[in-house]
């Protein structure tokens, strides 16, 4: 009879470990999940920055910019990217020349975030991240001979 409730007592222990484990599984790999969710946001934001710093500098081109964006977030699109370009004068002009543009404003748009762990808070649809944006104004523009480490994508 000993025996018996020892085999009992043994499954009871097995059942109730798979339980903590699911549960504790869960949480850990939602805890990554948000992480990833983050580094997905400082990389969309950081891919901004590089974009606006290659129009910048680099003779007006939007696939070049897009291709330095994707660098950092391969999944970007030419729909998510959008690249303005303002004259001297702080008036969006798209149609500028390098010795007329003063500035340009790179935007990620429509960027969706999707959960891979069941824990995405029962979402089953992908997250709408905000849009991230980086203004700056116009350096060189493709005049700089120092700027082909900038322009060239590799």
């Amino acid at each position: 009879m000993k025996y018996t409730a020892h085999r009992q007592q043994q499954g009871a222990t097995i059942i109730e470990f798979a339980l903590v484990l699911m549960v504790f599984l869960t949480f850990f790999f939602g805890i990554l999940d948000f992480a990833r969710m983050l580094w997905t946001w400082n990389a969309a934001n950081e891919a901004t920055r590089w974009g606006a710093r290659v129009a910048v500098v680099c003779p007006q081109d939007t696939a070049k910019v897009l291709d330095r964006m994707q660098q950092f977030l391969p999944q970007l699109t030419a729909a998510n990217v959008v690249v303005d370009w303002y004259n001297a004068a702080g008036n969006l002009d798209n149609t500028c020349t390098p010795a007329t543009c003063g500035a340009v404003n790179i935007r990620i748009r429509d960027l969706n975030y999707q959960w891979i762990t069941p824990v995405g808070f029962g979402l089953p649809n992908a997250i709408a991240m905000p849009s991230f944006a980086t203004y700056l104004p116009r350096e060189a523009m493709g005049t700089d001979p120092n700027s082909a480490s900038v322009c060239s994508v590799s």
